[in-house]
C-alpha cells in the first residue's frame, strides 16, 4: 500500500516538475533569512568580538518562523534534485544532494540555542563544543550552493 502511495506520489510529482521546482526554490530560498541571522548575530559578533548587529524583536520572529520551514524546504528541494538525478545521473545533482541532506544532521544534532550557548556559556568553555558549533555552523552555510543552484533552476523555468 505504502509502495503504490509512492509510485502515485511520484507520478505526480514528474507531471508538476516544473510548479515543484519553483516552489522548492521558494521555500528553500526561505533560508537565507536564517543565514543572516546566524552571520550577523553568531559569526560576526564571535570572529570580530563586535555586539550582534541584528537586534529586532520582529527578525527574531521570523527566523524562528523560518526554522519551521527548513524540514518542508529539505524534503522539497531534495526531491527536485533526486528526480533529476534519477533522470539523468550527474556529479552536481548527488554532490547537492549531499550538501542539502547534510543539513539533516545539523538540525537533529545541534539547533541554534546550543550554538549560542556554546558560544555565551555561563562559565568555563570546552573547547570541543566551540569546534562541534563551529562544524554545525559551516554545515548550514553549505546550503548556500543548493539554495543558488535550486534559484537558477526556478528562474529557467518561469522564463520559459
Amino acid at each position: 500500500m505504502i509502495h503504490r502511495f509512492v509510485k502515485k506520489f511520484l507520478r505526480w510529482y514528474d507531471r508538476y516538475d516544473d510548479f515543484n521546482t519553483v516552489f522548492a526554490a521558494f521555500l528553500f530560498s526561505i533560508q537565507i533569512v536564517h543565514l543572516a541571522w546566524l552571520t550577523t548575530n553568531v559569526v560576526l559578533p564571535r570572529l570580530f568580538n563586535i555586539d550582534p548587529v541584528i537586534f529586532s524583536g520582529f527578525f527574531d520572529a521570523l527566523v524562528a518562523a523560518v526554522d519551521y520551514t527548513e524540514i518542508p524546504a529539505l524534503v522539497a528541494t531534495s526531491l527536485v534534485y533526486s528526480r533529476s538525478f534519477k533522470k539523468k545521473a550527474n556529479k552536481k545533482d548527488f554532490l547537492y544532494l549531499i550538501l542539502l541532506n547534510l543539513q539533516w544532521f545539523h538540525i537533529f544534532w545541534i539547533t541554534d540555542e546550543v550554538v549560542l550557548e556554546t558560544f555565551n556559556p555561563p562559565g568555563f568553555i570546552i573547547n570541543w563544543n566551540v569546534q562541534l558549533a563551529w562544524i554545525a555552523i559551516l554545515v548550514d552555510y553549505l546550503e548556500v550552493p543548493v539554495i543558488i543552484e535550486t534559484l537558477k533552476r526556478a528562474l529557467k523555468v518561469i522564463a520559459r
